[in-house]
């Protein structure tokens, strides 16, 4: 299987940068000029993306359903997930409207749809690609489904074991997806434990199936998600807000948009700082080299036609003569002339045996 996808104009996967997600979600909390703000503050950021979220709260969940926890603790107790939700739809016009406006000032458009219905929805506008919920790896139908429409997948892996993301994995391939989708390793809590984040999982999964990794990161702050980076992810999802005082289940759990934009910072001096692997000496430190390492010096004066002993050699700086890894091949050499003490050797400075 390929370790790169395309998403947009954009290639994902080893050897590239970071595809970092700003994930608005549900921040726009319904309202689609909020929603175009949140655009704006990603695109100010330097995200590479921009992720909405389409459902249909009849086809999502029953009237009755309780909020999860964090919900609970996000919106108060009083009211259903079902009202949570309702309140917080696009329409399929509006989620045309912000592809459009993502076009415009170019950042890319993703998103993650709940159901069938907002599946079509997104593939009828041309949605860039589908990230797909936790909530929906063991969902089997409904990946099959978006594979069906052969366009770039994304899926977080949060609540999840090994098995049953390959059954996931399964599904997509089966449903005619073979080489075009990404895994993100996730903790599905808001905020995460740190001690629940478990990074080594992301290697895992890249080492299991073989294809783009990445984290779908909902520490506190800026978090794990550098941590993620130095380890190998090559996508970073993460919810953003205008305002985390703002009402609604997700506000608090999100990065501001200054926030948002160190994160972006951040993640790419990692990826400066991560280089090419070669172990070589660096640019930077070149010109040091002469000055800081050590070269062979006579530790007292030396007669012409004498034989270097261990006695007759120190190591000082500069470096600008014979290396102290030369150590071993100097002893045993004769002095062609007459050295003084504290001279820094030369290759000139004997008559080679």
């Amino acid at each position: 299987m390929n370790q790169t996808i395309k998403i947009g104009d954009r290639l994902v996967g080893d050897g590239q940068p970071c595809f970092i997600i700003a994930e608005a979600g549900v921040n726009h909390n319904g309202d689609l000029d909020l929603a175009y703000k949140l655009i704006d503050k990603a695109v100010e950021a330097n995200a590479d993306a921009v992720k909405f979220q389409s459902f249909i709260t009849e086809e999502l969940i029953t009237p009755d359903a309780p909020k999860a926890n964090y919900q609970v603790q996000t919106t108060g107790e009083t009211g259903s997930q079902y009202k949570m939700l309702k309140s917080l739809e696009l329409s399929a016009e509006d989620q045309a409207k912000l592809k459009t406006y993502c076009e415009k000032v170019e950042i890319i458009y993703i998103c993650t749809p709940y159901e069938n219905y907002s599946v079509d929805i997104l593939d009828k506008i041309g949605v860039t690609a589908f990230k797909i919920a936790s909530t929906d790896t063991t969902n089997i139908p409904f990946l099959r489904y978006i594979a069906s429409k052969q366009r770039p997948v994304i899926l977080s892996t949060g609540m999840s074991n090994l098995a049953e993301v390959e059954q996931a994995v399964n599904s997509l391939q089966n449903g005619g997806l073979k080489n075009n989708f990404a895994l993100l390793h996730c903790t599905s809590e808001y905020p995460a434990p740190i001690n629940d984040v478990n990074l080594r999982a992301m290697l895992t999964l890249k080492t299991a199936f073989n294809c783009p990794v990445g984290f779908s990161d909902h520490t506190p702050k800026i978090g794990a998600s550098p941590w993620a980076v130095a380890m190998g992810a090559c996508i970073i999802e993460k919810h953003f807000t205008l305002d985390k005082n703002m009402s609604g289940p997700d506000h608090r759990a999100s990065l501001e948009p200054n926030e948002f934009k160190e994160l972006v910072e951040t993640t790419r001096n990692v990826e400066l700082a991560m280089g090419d692997g070669v172990k070589q000496p660096m640019s930077s430190e070149i010109p040091n080299k002469p000055m800081m390492q050590k070269s062979l010096v006579t530790k007292k004066a030396i007669k012409e036609g004498e034989i270097i002993t261990v006695d007759d050699l120190v190591c000082k700086r500069p470096g600008v003569g014979i290396s102290a890894s030369w150590f071993d091949k100097i002893i045993g050499q004769k002095a062609k002339n007459d050295l003084p003490k504290d001279k820094i050797l030369q290759l000139s400075d004997f008559d080679w045996n």
